[in-house]
């Protein structure tokens, strides 16, 4: 006897329909569509601690980079199939073309998903009057209470007649002929679990020659196949998984969910809302269940189905709030289940050391984003602080800092957290950096270090080295910054390298770190900026000194961070010498003058006298606002609190012609456009009572001109503008 089940991947009904013929048929030997790589991993799934969704992990074993993955969810007929022969002591075997054959060609197109000539699912929803083909496969395979296992065969051999090839499948199915031979020598009783579009290929007569012809001159690679935990969220086809489903929550609730199942269903989604905070009752969810059972009667089905569900949940429970719709979308239809994989499964060292790290340090890997605070004063928080941090250096962003800019000067650290199973992959390939995850992202940080072109990429990796809290990669990585400090003559180079070492000399000692010679190799960059900073402000163009503007307030802020009065003082020094260039471009001249005001290296009265100078009519309305920018950027306090630079500033304005206003403004508004909503509000109401106070006719408001603008201002708003508003102008501006 020799039966073929024709199944959909991850069909809930195959499954059920499956088991019940595998039953009734007994067979002695199952042939599971898959690589057969993977025969020596199939007795795991006797294992209890394997729990779906998990997935077959195949990759070559010297080219790690190269891989595949074959995903199994609990309703997936191919899992319920090994567990039934495992469970019945029925040798399985997988029996699709070897992986190890296709891994040439899966490297060069695994950034495109293959697709199949025809969708054989849409075509047969299509040629039954249905626009949804997830519609038409719950109504005739899900809602059936019988194997329908013919039929689909049939249905598919109709499919494929008119149909092109596809040579990928051709090659696959040569050899699924070619096992199923050799299987017919040994066993008598055989079952075939593959996917539907197969069945019309396998039962074919095709002669033995013409499948090995067909199979003749492939190449093959040595793999290594272990399972790995899978989530349900990487299952859904929209996730670009071709054999994915659109549902696979609610395909998880139709397989494990006995009787009750749309009473059930909606009693978890009026669950997850309420973990969210959201009131449902009881007589909400009985209210959604008749909705969702009269629309179907409605629409001739013979049970609801998500479509329904959805419907009666967003209506009753979700009061049509698409963001609560939403989230029982993400929660309960897709869901994000991650499985689980014994701790003993066959693995590379480094991700048992991993998983080793994460039981010791509580950090449990979950799909569903999550927030992590730490404190770095607790032993238990500053190694899940390394680890992240080890993990990212090796490209398992596992977490990813709230604030990578900032947080370093505190004892607290916060991650957003959220587990792919593609790292899976990504341990593997750094595998051949170490079997530790410290040894591995020690080596890796080193590797990085020795083949950066660029200062401040070598910076950054000493700042890396001290949140991942890799003592032995500091010397190799300071000796890799030593080389590239003494080649590069770019100032803006030294620059954009200061802020990491001054952050990590500054903030070192929060994590216990021996920084050791770090503070000699940045006292003399620092040295090497002042030297050479007097050269790079000459001719700077509008970008160019934007950009060195950026740099200077970095090194401004790192040089604040470190623990040496000299150092600041020279630096000050250093800017307080180009402030009086005539030829400093105006940007850079109102930054440092600023800077030294702040510093207390220039009083008011002298910082007055330097803006009145430049917002003279002698001096170019563009380059006086250049100069304004400069000064003011990111700070509207200073015209809050000094009411003299504030009334400089407006008297300037005031005097301006139109072309010259117009010429000014575009810098203007990016300037004031830096300051906190509080600060514009401040300084407005100071100018329009400076103008009220001053008494000046030509600074008051015209409250007739201003009255003729605010019915057109009304209809742009869409409202009426009344007498009394129109009146009181002068308040509402």
């Amino acid at each position: 006897m020799e039966r073929h089940y024709g199944v959909r991947h991850h069909g809930p009904g195959s499954a059920r329909a499956l088991l019940r013929a595998l039953d009734e048929q007994r067979p002695d030997v199952v042939l599971i569509e898959g690589p057969p790589e993977a025969d020596d991993l199939v007795g795991w799934a006797a294992n209890d601690a394997l729990v779906p969704p998990v997935a077959l992990l195949g990759y070559v074993t010297d080219r790690p980079g190269t891989a595949a993955y074959w995903p199994f969810a609990v309703f997936s007929p191919e899992w319920q199939a090994i567990r039934w022969a495992v469970s019945h002591d029925v040798p399985v075997r997988f029996f699709d073309l070897p992986w190890a054959y296709r891994t040439e060609r899966d490297e060069e197109s695994r950034e495109q998903q293959r697709v199949r000539p025809v969708d054989p699912i849409g075509e047969l929803a299509a040629a039954a009057g249905y626009d949804d083909p997830e519609r038409w496969w719950e109504d005739v395979i899900e809602h059936r209470g019988t194997p329908a296992f013919e039929a689909i065969a049939e249905a598919m051999a109709a499919i494929r007649a008119g149909a092109p090839d596809d040579p990928e499948d051709l090659a696959r199915e040569a050899h699924m002929r070619t096992v199923l031979r050799a299987a017919r020598r040994t066993h008598g009783n055989i079952a075939v679990v593959c996917g539907a579009w197969h069945v019309p290929a396998l039962t074919a007569k095709v002669p033995a020659t013409a499948d090995a012809a067909l199979l003749k001159g492939r190449k093959k690679a040595k793999v290594t196949f272990t399972w790995v935990p899978w989530t349900y969220g990487r299952l859904a086809s929209w996730q670009g998984y071709g054999a994915g489903v659109r549902s696979p929550g609610w395909y998880h609730h139709l397989f494990t969910t006995e009787d009750e199942v749309i009473t059930r269903w909606l009693v978890r989604a009026g669950g997850v809302l309420r973990d969210d905070g959201v009131p449902v009752s009881s007589a909400h969810v009985i209210e959604s269940v008749r909705l969702a059972e009269a629309l179907a009667v409605l629409r001739g089905r013979p049970l609801a189905g998500l479509d329904e569900v959805t419907e009666a949940a967003r209506a009753v429970l979700c009061e049509g709030d698409e963001l609560r719709l939403d989230l029982i979308g993400r929660r309960l239809v897709v869901s994000e289940r991650l499985g689980e994989v014994p701790d003993d499964m066959p693995a590379v060292p480094l991700a048992r050391d991993l998983a080793a790290q994460q039981r010791t340090l509580r950090l449990k890997p979950s799909p569903l984003e999550a927030e992590l605070k730490l404190d770095l004063r607790r032993e238990t928080d500053l190694g899940r602080s390394r680890l992240l941090h080890r993990l990212r250096l090796l490209g398992v962003p596992w977490g990813e800092p709230a604030d990578r800019g900032g947080g370093k000067g505190t004892f607290r650290e916060t991650w957003h957290l959220r587990w792919q199973p593609e790292y899976a992959v990504a341990l593997v390939e750094a595998s051949g950096y170490g079997t530790t995850v410290l040894a591995a992202a020690t080596a890796r940080l080193v590797e990085k270090a020795c083949r950066s072109e660029v200062l401040a990429e070598v910076t950054a990796l000493v700042e890396a080295a001290m949140l991942a809290g890799l003592p032995d990669a500091y010397p190799p990585v300071l000796r890799a910054l030593d080389t590239r400090a003494a080649l590069d003559a770019d100032v803006t180079h030294l620059m954009a390298a200061i802020p990491p070492l001054a952050r990590t000399l500054r903030y070192g000692d929060v994590r216990g770190t021996d920084l050791g010679a770090l503070g000699t190799v940045t006292a003399a960059l620092l040295s090497r900026v002042y030297a050479g900073l007097a050269s790079a402000v000459l001719s700077l163009s509008d970008e160019a000194a934007d950009q060195l503007r950026g740099y200077a307030d970095a090194v401004h802020a790192a040089v604040g961070l470190l623990d040496d009065a000299g150092l600041r003082e020279r630096w000050l020094d250093t800017l307080a010498s180009l402030t009086g260039r005539a030829d400093l471009h105006g940007l850079l001249a109102g930054r440092f003058t600023r800077v030294l005001y702040e510093a207390d290296r220039l009083d008011r009265a002298e910082t007055r006298r330097r803006m009145g100078l430049m917002l003279t009519a002698g001096v170019p309305p563009a380059v006086a606002a250049r100069w304004v920018e400069g000064f003011l950027a990111g700070g509207g306090l200073l015209l809050v609190h000094d009411a003299a630079l504030l009334a400089l500033v407006d008297e300037w304005l005031a005097a301006l012609g139109p072309d010259a206003f117009t010429e000014a403004l575009p810098l203007l508004r990016r300037t004031f456009g830096t300051f906190a909503a509080p600060e514009r509000r401040s300084i407005g109401e100071r100018v329009a009572g400076a103008a009220d106070r001053v008494g000046d006719p030509e600074r008051r408001v015209d409250h007739e001109v201003a009255g003729l603008a605010l019915p057109t201002l009304g209809a742009l708003l869409g409202r009426e503008i009344g007498r009394r508003e129109i009146e009181n102008v002068g308040s509402t501006t």
